[in-house]
């Protein structure tokens, strides 16, 4: 492995492939100058994207692992695992398997990525199931929240797994070093929500964790929680309905500035601050969820990412990497379970 920070990237997924995944790459390599990328894709395809500047850093800041194999949106996890040996985000994985990167990222189907990470990486001591964790803006910064989609059915103790991995991540992130960490229920009282909720509220309780009770939905937002843990259920249609939010939101601000002469003035005096709130609204910022419980870094990127989305999922991994996300994890986990016993 090189000794700068290395990072294995599926080229070939995504919307748009190697259009969004090759400018993205270069503009992770232009932020990050102690960063090397393993491009997995069709080669002759990749270098189409590459300008001539950025193709003599080749071998010095990345290189290319050549497949033509793609594993689709529609492509059943089963075909994905046993059919397509050589796909690009099976070999993304494998380069981490094998100690040839730090971390890898796709912009593929979370189920064939979920299934295959899995397999080849294995999971961490003491976890049972990874989990999904992405990240929403507050009014000061910044809620994580996990699972959003892996785990459609959870227990307690995935919840309260979840709860440690997504503790670790934030501190390793150093957004703060003791999380508060909301337990998603439909209220805030203790007597609220189905018996999975509740024993996983107890669990917490108990912990060494900074568990501070239950939340609902709009706490995600509010920023008086680091970390808001749900299963994958709640955790995807949270997710979902805050993107489609966001989208009809922006519709109608587009639609009421365009109807007039008089609105269109107005659009153009209110520019700068409408500028400022779509910089710290746009979900492009945020893209890249961590796949958590794993024995190696994996983002997951949003499949439509453009260049720039995509260049902050690398980002993502970078800071994981560089932030030892996976020692974090293992130690607060032995701490938990050595104050357990």
């Amino acid at each position: 492995m090189h000794d700068n920070i290395t990072i294995a990237l599926d080229m070939m997924s995504g919307d748009d492939g190697v259009a969004s995944s090759v400018p993205g790459a270069i503009q992770a390599l232009n932020k990050h100058q102690d960063l090397f990328l393993i491009l997995v894709g069709n080669k002759t395809a990749i270098e189409n994207f590459i300008p001539n500047d950025i193709k003599k850093l080749e071998n010095t800041r990345y290189n290319i692992i050549h497949t033509n194999e793609l594993i689709s949106m529609q492509d059943e996890v089963l075909t994905a695992i046993r059919s397509k040996k050589q796909s690009s985000m099976r070999l993304s994985i494998e380069a981490v398997n094998q100690n040839k990167a730090d971390a890898c990222v796709s912009a593929g189907n979370t189920g064939a990525l979920m299934a295959l990470s899995k397999i080849i990486l294995k999971m961490l001591q003491g976890i049972d199931r990874p989990a999904i964790c992405g990240s929403f803006p507050t009014k000061d910064g910044l809620t994580h929240m996990l699972d959003l989609g892996a785990n459609v059915q959870c227990n307690s103790n995935h919840l309260y797994q979840f709860a440690i991995m997504g503790s670790a991540l934030v501190q390793s992130l150093e957004i703060s070093n003791s999380p508060k960490i909301g337990l998603l229920n439909v209220g805030s009282e203790e007597f609220k929500g189905n018996d999975t909720i509740k024993h996983s509220g107890q669990l917490l309780q108990k912990s060494k964790l900074n568990y501070a009770g239950f939340v609902e939905g709009d706490d995600i937002f509010t920023g008086n929680f680091d970390l808001v843990v749900t299963d994958g259920f709640a955790g995807n249609i949270a997710l979902k309905s805050i993107e489609g939010v966001a989208n009809i939101i922006s519709h109608f601000i587009k639609s009421e500035f365009n109807k007039n002469i008089f609105t269109k003035i107005s659009a153009a005096i209110s520019y700068p601050v409408m500028k400022a709130v779509k910089k710290k609204v746009d979900p492009r910022r945020y893209n890249g969820a961590s796949l958590l419980g794993l024995q190696g870094v994996v983002v997951k990127s949003h499949g439509s990412a453009d260049p720039y989305a995509f260049s902050r999922a690398i980002n993502t991994a970078y800071y994981e990497v560089k932030n030892q996300i996976l020692n974090k994890i293992t130690n607060l986990i032995n701490t938990e379970m050595s104050d357990a016993k």
